[in-house]
């Protein structure tokens, strides 16, 4: 996984988290009250029922906006006036024949003075490597899955990962004792395919002839979205075909039932829902279904809605299960586990996977293939002119112990 560093909280940030602390804590005595009268009467006012869910909206918007701020703190920027920064190599002759590219399409001398090639499935171009990186530093900060899992650039097509599901035997002897032979490991080799992601920004010819409009910049900017949103969608429940396999993609079976290349599932204890009594216990269990390698590391994964669900309960002692993030740049935490969400996790219903937990950065893998191209295209859309932007990735689990799902099923 790529780290990225965390930058000074801004004002907005702070403010932002003390938007989410109190909308918690009004929450918290809400929910407090809505439990008293359920232990009181067996069912809550329908009134305090629409409270409580109007604070929890409240939290949710908090938090989403605490999560908006950060990522966009997180999110790089190119220099406003070279493109590039200072340390860049990209510049003058060569910064000046890629902006001609994308605002006249210009081609003349390109590959010479640029460095960049032709790509021969689109006729477009290979962006320069500034820009490429530009683009994957961008999807770093807007897509989740490519924050908690591991990322690899690669130079192939498929990316083929050689795996042993089972060690090597080992054995004691005594000291003058003969060494029988042991079994070797058992090995697996796990394919990648690299699959490609479009995306087709458009702009006016005035916007491309801006002197002040840094076009590296606002090309990353406008894929940025679009690439994002189908990936991590590709990257949850993608099947493989023409785009990455997802962790939801694979075979789910129960976790005492599991074998290499499936998915253990924990069940919720009731179908399409969580067990009436003590749904926190099914939460711990599915702490404890990966070995306890994965643990530290471990994360749990869901949309909004069910971390909305989740957000009520409480432990033994009574004290919530779900916590606000303590800091600015810090994700929120599930029995003391950090909480990602990913809007594509299926809700809450019969036999759906709505909740996993593990070892992302172990588990799953994503395989960007080097290259980012574009193809100026002037003509489809008159008057403004699109650029035909791809980039090839791919991605799988890579380690099926790290990765464990909730079913909401009676078993």
């Amino acid at each position: 996984m790529k780290e990225t560093k965390q930058a000074p909280a801004t004002p907005e940030a702070r403010a932002a988290m003390h938007e989410m602390m109190a909308a918690f804590e009004a929450f918290k005595g809400a929910n407090d009250a809505r439990l008293d009268e359920i232990e009181r009467k067996s069912s809550a006012d329908t009134l305090l029922e629409e409270k409580v869910a109007r604070i929890d909206q409240a939290v949710a918007s908090a938090q989403a906006r605490l999560d908006r701020v950060v990522s966009e703190g997180r999110r790089p920027g190119l220099a406003p006036s070279g493109g590039f920064a200072a340390t860049s190599p990209m510049k003058g002759e060569e910064k000046s024949a890629f902006d001609g590219y994308l605002k006249t399409g210009q081609s003349f001398g390109l590959e010479l003075k640029a460095g960049l090639s032709t790509a021969s499935n689109s006729a477009g171009y290979v962006v320069p490597e500034q820009t490429e990186r530009a683009i994957e530093r961008r999807l770093m900060a807007g897509s989740p899955m490519r924050e908690i899992a591991t990322v690899r650039t690669v130079g192939a097509g498929v990316f083929g990962k050689p795996v042993s599901t089972a060690g090597v035997a080992s054995g004691w002897v005594a000291e003058t004792a003969a060494r029988p032979e042991t079994d070797p490991a058992t090995l697996a080799l796990l394919e990648f395919p690299s699959a490609d992601l479009y995306a087709n920004p458009a702009a006016t010819q005035s916007l491309l002839d801006d002197a002040l409009i840094d076009l590296d910049e606002w090309l990353a900017a406008e894929v940025e979205d679009a690439f994002a949103a189908q990936e991590t969608q590709a990257f949850v429940t993608g099947d493989g075909v023409n785009k990455p396999r997802g962790f939801l993609g694979y075979d789910i079976v129960a976790e005492a039932d599991h074998e290499w290349g499936e998915i253990g599932y924990v069940a919720s204890g009731a179908a399409g829902a969580f067990a009436a009594e003590d749904p926190t216990d099914r939460l711990i269990d599915l702490v404890y279904a990966p070995k306890a390698q994965y643990r530290p590391n471990g994360r749990f994964v869901m949309n909004r809605k069910t971390v909305s669900t989740v957000r009520k309960f409480k432990d033994a002692d009574g004290a919530y299960i779900w916590q606000p993030a303590q800091r600015a740049g810090e994700t929120a935490s599930l029995l003391g586990y950090r909480v990602t969400e990913i809007e594509t996790m299926p809700d809450i219903g019969a036999n759906s996977a709505a909740i996993a937990f593990g070892d992302f950065q172990r588990g799953y893998l994503i395989v960007d293939r080097a290259g980012v191209r574009v193809l100026r295209d002037p003509y489809s859309a008159k008057p403004y002119v699109l650029f035909y932007t791809t980039k090839r990735v791919g991605g799988g689990v890579q380690n099926f112990d790290a990765i464990k799902v909730m079913k909401f099923s009676a078993s």
